[in-house]
């Protein structure tokens, strides 16, 4: 093994250990499915194994971490589209409960979740973000590739509009 490579996984094991339980948490925040989120952050990682001689400056290696898992996400949602339409196109139901159930069991975690899944892609990616992994205005943009003031803007907007949404909730419960 070339002692570049030994770098490599060296830095890899460093940023698993730090960031896998945050990166987890986003995807599923994205894609709802425990298991499908923690394929989208193996992958990220294997990515950014893969193009570690490449990297500019390893101290980004978070950042393009949490961009890779955003990115595939979103990709991991379109192709849940596509096969979505494609069975309802046969006239099949799937009666079995989502495979992430045991972990959204808790009805407040589920009711924001939810609340969530309602919003644009871009106003639930900025949330996520924001108050789950607790990123700087300036690493959310960073991460969308989009200005801060987009990123006020999506986090205004869609607090905004989940304020209705979890009240509405809590009134239903009786919470």
């Amino acid at each position: 093994m070339t002692q570049r490579a030994s770098d490599a996984d060296s830095a890899i094991e460093t940023l698993y250990v730090a960031h896998w339980d945050q990166l987890v948490r986003l995807s599923v925040l994205l894609v709802r499915d425990q298991g499908q989120a923690e394929e989208v952050v193996q992958d990220a990682f294997i990515e950014l194994h893969r193009r570690w001689a490449r990297l500019d400056d390893p101290d980004r290696a978070p950042a393009y971490l949490r961009q890779t898992v955003v990115n595939r996400s979103r990709s991991a949602l379109r192709h849940r589209g596509v096969v979505q339409r494609h069975l309802a196109r046969q006239h099949r139901v799937d009666d079995a409960p989502p495979a992430d159930e045991p972990v959204l069991a808790d009805s407040r975690r589920r009711s924001v979740l939810e609340a969530l899944q309602q919003l644009p892609r871009r106003q639930r990616e900025v949330l996520a973000l924001r108050y789950y992994l607790e990123l700087s205005e300036a690493e959310i943009a960073e991460t969308l590739g989009i200005s801060r003031g987009a990123v006020k803007s999506h986090a205004s907007r869609g607090a905004a509009s989940l304020r209705p949404l979890l009240a509405a909730h809590d009134l239903k419960d009786g919470q």
